[in-house]
């Protein structure tokens, strides 16, 4: 399409049909003009008439009395192809190539904005498929085998323009047509179900505001009123689903009277924790009881922060609680006897026979460790005779404690002393008294060592004769021999030394060791056949003996080892 501007010459001729050939109905033309007219330029002239000037269209050769309805344009001689007609029908229109021009481009125009009212001729549906006015269709395009039409020529200025016919009229679409946008076909707006317009208040859409917020708030009631009910049974029944895990249904039965569960079901009632309050300390222990008549065994340093105006109470296995008061206790064998009245269906503990027990022995201490009442724990018998000395806090010796005692490595805490030690019989061989730490050696459990699998129990053989003694005379009597040791004597052996604290002899006068020939500096080197390396232990040996009983002793003097039998003396402790 020539758009006005100097370009170089064209081609001169059009396609026309073959003769011979089939032809299609040319369409209707806005125009009765032939398509034998050459196409004019943007000048008005035609292609043709720059071929040939004879047949140029002149201002003068259209006059407003030539041109009417009826009126035919003269015939225009038709230019002469330049090639052959193509006998293969070359496209676009069949004629001899080569192409022709372009059909004129029809340029979009702006689209109108979505939901802008359009005329009810170009309308099309309202959304829902339903058609709102009848649609002009487009013009058809004219056949291929027909060259595209040719407009008129243009009239000079200043010549009237002669009205078109009325069915040129009628056939001449409508300038809206001309502003087609194919890629905006104006419609209307998209509604599904329209409505009458809303007024200026707005009461349509106040109306479904409210319906909206009313269907919420129900919404929200049902919904609460179900999550209510959902939650009350989740909390009553432990959830939507229930969890049951397998377990053993058989019957757990008894335990064997031997086994560690056994014994302490059996001990357990017997068994008493005490608490001790005086003027300026208090403590923990533990006691078991003796006899139907209230009376319990447990250590003198249990009992010792209540002095003589303390408080003792004690706390059965089941919870209940009664006072006590003390019957008797010894320093020197780390014992006591304290007795609970107006108590009944007290169930005494069995004594066994600590001469009998053998290093490997089960056994199972029970006691309070850090007053933890009730407290059962097991292992063996490590050894025997071990000589330990506790107490001493006093600094004269009053208060030491001389112990020929079973090792155990049961543990034994702050809370277990004066609770018993039992064997698979559940009976007592031992009195739980001192523990060995880490830090200070051998202690008694009023300190707050804890257990390294050390402990050391008061054989019962010993515990049962002081107890008696206590019970029936409140005191309890000391073997000895009637000399005095020299403690800082460091060789093996104890060694009587040269005289006593007051200035006198070693050796008491008319005692027993006096009579059975110990002189002042012999070393005692046995007692029974068992060896002595220190005067801490000859005591401890010495007091497991009870007085009268008759000891074997070999003892070396001037470099000559002598042998000897000394009878026992007895002395009253504290």
């Amino acid at each position: 399409m020539d758009d006005g501007k100097p370009t170089e010459p064209k081609a001169k001729w059009w396609s026309r049909p073959t003769p011979g050939r089939s032809t299609r109905t040319a369409p209707q033309d806005p125009s009765p003009v032939e398509d034998a007219v050459p196409p004019a330029d943007a000048t008005g002239v035609s292609d043709a008439a720059d071929a040939d000037p004879k047949q140029a269209v002149t201002p003068e050769a259209v006059t407003p009395e030539a041109v009417t309805p009826e009126a035919v344009v003269p015939e225009v001689t038709s230019a002469v192809p330049l090639h052959e007609p193509d006998q293969y029908s070359t496209p676009p229109y069949g004629g001899p190539g080569p192409w022709a021009p372009a059909p004129p481009v029809q340029r979009p125009v702006q689209t109108p904005a979505h939901g802008t009212p359009v005329p009810p001729p170009y309308s099309g549906t309202n959304g829902a498929g339903v058609t709102t006015a009848s649609v002009v269709p487009a013009p058809a395009a004219p056949p291929a085998s027909f060259p595209p039409p040719q407009p008129l020529p243009q009239q000079p200025q200043g010549q009237p323009q002669h009205a078109q016919p009325p069915q040129a009229q009628s056939q001449q679409p409508s300038p809206q047509w001309l502003q087609y946008d194919p890629w905006g076909a104006p419609r209307q707006p998209l509604i599904t179900n329209p409505g009458p317009p809303l007024g200026p208040d707005g009461g349509r859409r106040k109306s479904r505001r409210g319906s909206v917020l009313v269907g919420a708030l129900l919404l929200a009631i049902v919904a609460g009123g179900i999550g209510g009910g959902i939650g009350a049974y989740i909390e009553r029944n432990g959830g939507l689903t229930q969890v049951e895990l397998q377990q053993d249904e058989r019957n757990g039965g008894g335990r064997a009277p031997d086994s560690v569960a056994g014994i302490a079901a059996s001990a357990l009632p017997s068994v008493v924790t005490l608490h001790v309050s005086g003027a300026t300390e208090s403590g923990t222990g533990t006691g078991f009881v003796l006899d139907d008549q209230g009376h319990i065994l447990t250590n003198n340093h249990v009992v010792a922060p209540a002095g003589s105006s303390g408080e003792i109470t004690v706390t059965f296995s089941g919870g209940e609680t009664a006072d006590a008061e003390i019957v008797g206790k010894d320093s020197g064998y780390d014992l006591a006897v304290v007795k609970v009245s107006g108590v009944s269906g007290l169930k005494p503990l069995p004594l066994g026979n600590s001469d009998n027990v053998q290093v490997g022995d089960p056994v199972v201490a029970i006691g309070a460790p850090f007053d933890l009442s009730n407290t059962v724990t097991s292992g063996i018998i490590s050894a025997k005779d071990r000589p330990i000395t506790a107490g001493g806090e006093k600094g004269d010796g009053s208060d030491i404690s001389y112990v020929d005692a079973l090792q155990t490595d049961a543990p034994i805490n702050p809370g277990n002393s004066g609770g018993p030690l039992v064997d698979t019989d559940a009976h007592v061989i031992g009195i739980n008294s001192a523990i060995r730490g880490a830090d200070n050696g051998a202690t008694t459990e009023g300190g707050q060592a804890g257990s390294i699998g050390l402990g050391f129990a008061i054989p019962i053989n010993q515990g049962k004769r002081v107890a008696e003694e206590l019970i029936n005379t409140g005191k309890a009597t000391h073997p000895v021999i009637g000399v005095t040791l020299d403690m800082k004597y460091t060789g093996d052996g104890a060694k009587v030394g040269q005289k006593d604290a007051d200035g006198k002899s070693s050796v008491t006068e008319g005692g027993p060791g006096a009579k059975a020939g110990i002189e002042p500096g012999d070393v005692i080197t046995e007692v029974d056949g068992r060896r002595v390396h220190s005067g801490e232990e000859l005591i401890v040996k010495i007091r497991s003996h009870r007085p009268g009983d008759r000891l074997q002793l070999k003892l070396a003097r001037g470099g000559k080892d002598l042998s000897m039998t000394l009878t026992l003396g007895s002395a009253t402790g504290t």
